[in-house]
């Protein structure tokens, strides 16, 4: 009879591949139980690592999903299932995307690195990409910068990453640079002395290591001074504004003329 047939189809099945099933299901409810735990521990883990906390939420992503992942592809060997179509449809799937987002992967991928080795940090000024500014943001895919006019730059970290990149933060001093012009019928040693006085009554300069003030050449018009101080980063345009306005005033103050232009 057909129920009886039906019957008898269904114990061999339940004989043959029941405990295979049950045994399935079994592993994949102790499995996402398991993957629960695994999670809570990642993540009291990584908070006591102090992992950033922008990368947090990736790694937990990327681990639980690929837990996931493996324990269906698990349970479906315990059960019997074909996984032939499926690692086909998977593989041509990674490769289409893997071709479509390569740029974004590789952002990706210079974020993840970012973050990881820090070659700066969050209000560390950076020259890259022919960019000068303030990190005010790294995110998964770009960095953004404020620059000293108030422009905002977004940077792929792509590019960033694997580019010269130029923290002038990172060491807690910057050395500023300039020149001034003093005409050849000046007492040079007065001008020195002026310029060495508004060094060190600056407010805005860091007087460890010493500065430095001397004839850096002799041009046909003129003798050139180089000036080198140390300011704070945070400072340094501020500071190379108020000790050029302060020794322009001084030299002029104590007679010491400049060379016109065209001369």
């Amino acid at each position: 009879m057909l129920l009886d047939e039906y019957y008898t189809q269904f114990h061999h099945w339940l004989v043959n591949r029941g405990p295979s099933y049950l045994g399935g299901i079994i592993i994949f409810f102790i499995g996402l139980w398991f993957i629960k735990w695994l999670r809570n521990r990642l993540r009291m883990r990584m908070t006591r690592r102090q992992v950033h906390s922008s990368l947090q939420p990736f790694f937990l992503s990327l681990t639980i999903t690929a837990l996931y992942v493996l324990l269906v592809i698990w349970v479906m060997n315990i059960i019997g299932w074909e996984m032939t179509i499926f690692t086909t449809i998977i593989g041509a799937f990674s490769v289409a995307a893997g071709l479509a987002l390569s740029g974004t992967f590789q952002n990706f991928a210079g974020g993840v690195l970012i973050l990881l080795l820090k070659p700066f940090e969050i209000d560390d000024s950076i020259v890259a990409q022919g960019q000068d500014g303030k990190v005010v943001s790294i995110q998964m895919f770009y960095t953004v910068l404020i620059t000293a006019d108030n422009k905002t730059v977004i940077i792929p970290n792509g590019k960033l990453f694997n580019e010269v990149i130029v923290n002038v933060t990172r060491e807690g001093r910057r050395r500023l640079d300039f020149e001034m012009r003093v005409g050849y019928s000046n007492d040079m040693e007065k001008a020195k002395a002026i310029m060495l006085q508004v060094v060190n009554t600056s407010k805005d300069i860091l007087h460890d290591p010493a500065s430095r003030v001397g004839v850096i050449s002799l041009d046909a018009d003129c003798v050139r001074f180089t000036v080198n101080v140390w300011v704070d980063p945070a400072n340094f345009l501020v500071a190379k504004i108020n000790l050029q306005e302060a020794m322009l005033k001084e030299l002029a103050a104590g007679g010491i003329n400049f060379p016109k232009p065209g001369q």
